[in-house]
């Protein structure tokens, strides 16, 4: 926070990313770090991240997050590696980031509503998170599973549950909303679906599961 670099850098290389990509800071940590970066020229590696999300069917996980019988525990986001699990509907895009920034002074706060039709009826125990980066030009590493990198094996899948299990026959549409809030000391997340039934907004407020930032 208080270096002084004495020349800034061509190439700004980084593995900040999480299993939903952006969800260990990686935007906040390379927004602090760009002042270092040649402005006009300067590359970051990865340049571009993107959040998936799909709806999933996992009696099992649903379960085991629910028997601790406490609220924080249905409003975690967790990594897992899925075993028993049903995706009811392909992955779709959530969250971008792009460095350098282009937005000064940069806003990391996202919404994104997605909405994923059904061929097949399903109970659905909450989503499945996943992330594409574009690392230079046209290559890319991916935990996405229709593009998903060939040995990849550094990052798990995310679970994000749902506190009450919906269920959504064949022919229907499911839509759920996404937050990424922010403030200077936290950053979290908030979701809920809102077809074919609305759910309650979990971990509204951040009121179970934030991620920390310094404010020295």
């Amino acid at each position: 926070r208080v270096w002084k670099a004495p020349e800034k850098a061509d190439i700004l290389v980084s593995e900040l990313l999480g299993s939903w990509g952006d969800n260990e800071l990686s935007p906040e940590c390379l927004d602090g770090a760009q002042k270092f970066l040649k402005e006009g020229t300067g590359i970051s590696i990865p340049y571009q991240y993107t959040s998936f999300v799909s709806p999933i069917s996992t009696t099992k996980l649903w379960n085991d997050v629910s028997s601790f019988q406490e609220l924080k525990s249905m409003e975690t986001i967790y990594v897992v590696k899925f075993h028993n699990f049903f995706e009811a509907a392909p992955s779709k895009p959530c969250f971008t980031f792009d460095h350098p920034n282009p937005e000064q002074p940069p806003n990391n706060s996202r919404f994104a509503t997605l909405s994923f039709k059904f061929e097949k009826s399903a109970t659905i125990h909450g989503f499945a998170g996943y992330f594409e980066a574009m690392l230079y030009k046209d290559v890319n590493i991916s935990i996405n599973p229709s593009t998903f990198s060939e040995g990849m094996f550094s990052w798990f899948p995310a679970y994000i549950p749902i506190i009450n299990p919906v269920h959504v026959h064949a022919g229907e549409t499911l839509t759920v909303s996404f937050w990424r809030r922010c403030t200077p000391t936290k950053v979290w997340y908030e979701w809920a679906i809102v077809e074919p039934t609305v759910t309650q907004l979990h971990n509204q407020n951040g009121r179970s599961y934030t991620i920390g930032l310094s404010s020295e």
